[in-house]
């Protein structure tokens, strides 16, 4: 009689081991999904800043059309990267690359109109204009803020999932390594100029 009670009081405890585990593996994907939630918040906050800005250069660069279609483009491919992202539930090896891929597209186009810019004096001298570039630093690095704090969620979920005994069960419930949110291309790393 005493084995069994023996036997059943090592099960109950491996369990409550396990939903341990669990439990730990569960708080620690939520963490990287709400931080991958700021990220998405601060893009879309940049996205939304982007067709004031054309609409304040426009009148002062009829000559740069394509310019400014460019970033109306980039604009899109990184709005319709970013949802291709969410669609899959948070980010994915592939989805991510191609969050990056227009995103840097999207940096060069603004850096483009910003140093463009530099030819109009009227433009340079604009409220709107010095409002929109302090909006979009200041966008700049709340992105940058985010990304580092998803990042950093990231690699704790990881690491926890390769991590003696969470490996053994990571998988069986579920649990993959998330992707990181890297720049690989070292023109993309540099900060876009948005000084007047």
């Amino acid at each position: 009689m005493s084995f069994w009670i023996i036997l059943l009081v090592i099960v109950v405890l491996l369990a409550l081991f396990v939903m341990g585990i669990y439990n730990r593996l569960v708080t620690l994907r939520n963490q990287v999904k709400n931080s991958w939630s700021q990220i998405d918040v601060q893009l879309q906050r940049r996205y939304d800043l982007i067709p004031n800005l054309i609409e304040t250069v426009k009148g002062y660069m009829s000559y740069e059309k394509s310019t400014l279609e460019a970033v109306v483009q980039a604009r899109s491919q990184a709005i319709a990267a970013r949802n291709a992202v969410n669609e899959k539930g948070g980010p994915t090896e592939s989805s991510i690359k191609g969050l990056i891929g227009a995103e840097v597209s999207l940096k060069r186009s603004l850096g483009d109109i910003f140093a463009l810019a530099e030819n109009y004096p009227q433009l340079k001298a604009s409220e709107t204009m010095k409002n929109l570039q302090e909006e979009l630093s200041s966008t700049e690095n709340k992105i940058a803020f985010a990304r580092q704090g998803y990042n950093d969620q990231v690699m704790g979920y990881n690491t926890a999932q390769q991590q003696f005994p969470a490996v053994l069960v990571a998988s069986m419930f579920g649990h993959h390594p998330a992707e990181l949110y890297e720049v690989e291309n070292q023109e993309a790393k540099k900060a876009v100029k948005v000084s007047f």
